[in-house]
């Protein structure tokens, strides 16, 4: 086996590809978490027309496919006067989509929990907001984590989307390899097992979260 090629040309190559998905993935989960909790409450306590709106986003982003979102904000919104740079596209295109999937976790979450709480604290004298901001969506998020954590699963492993508007990640890093040498089973094999470490330590962190903020008796007979 060549070690050289593996010790001085793709492990520091995946190495600096590794260091720009973790840039891609930390603040895209986390902020889209975030929009999904609020989009999700939308959906499921806003207005008419307001529901209507985070219903149409959800639908747009969860139906069409990542990478036609990843094109159209990188080569698309230059068409409108608006240039965003390949890491800006990359992580804007992952927390819209991440969101979208985060908020029907989030919905079913809200819709699981029975309406007698919010009725008890708005009888204790509870504005709606202070009722949902303490008591309803906290409930939720916590309901909702194991699905959220699948969703930050997926995120892991389609932010290799990156390289298709250039912005090179891991998986970009490695493909230059691979066109450059033509070793594209050890490349790829090695890319592989990348993705593997990262996704055993995400779903070691989720289960952590999990079993921390799990409610008490929720999903026992």
């Amino acid at each position: 086996m060549d070690t050289i090629f593996f010790t001085d040309q793709l492990i520091p190559a995946l190495n600096r590809g590794l260091i720009m998905s973790i840039k891609l993935i930390i603040p895209s989960a986390l902020i889209g978490l975030m929009l999904g909790i609020v989009i999700g409450t939308l959906r499921t306590f806003g207005h008419s027309a307001v529901r209507k709106a985070a219903n149409g986003y959800a639908i747009i982003f969860r139906g069409t496919p990542l990478v036609v979102q990843l094109f159209l904000l990188y080569f698309g919104l230059p068409n409108l006067g608006i240039y965003l740079d390949a890491y800006t596209a990359a992580v804007i295109g992952f927390i819209l989509c991440s969101g979208a999937y985060h908020s029907e976790y989030i919905r079913g979450s809200l819709l699981s929990i029975k309406k007698g709480q919010f009725l008890a604290a708005q009888s204790m004298g509870f504005y709606t907001f202070k009722t949902m901001f303490n008591i309803i969506v906290p409930q939720a998020v916590r309901r909702a984590l194991p699905g959220c954590g699948n969703e930050i699963i997926y995120l892991i492993k389609y932010s290799s989307l990156a390289y298709i508007i250039t912005c090179i990640e891991l998986t970009g890093e490695g493909k230059i390899i691979a066109t450059r040498t033509f070793r594209y089973t050890e490349v790829f094999l090695v890319i592989g097992f990348y993705y593997l470490v990262l996704v055993t330590m995400a779903s070691f962190v989720l289960q952590k979260l999990e079993e921390r903020f799990k409610v008490p008796g929720f999903g026992k007979a």
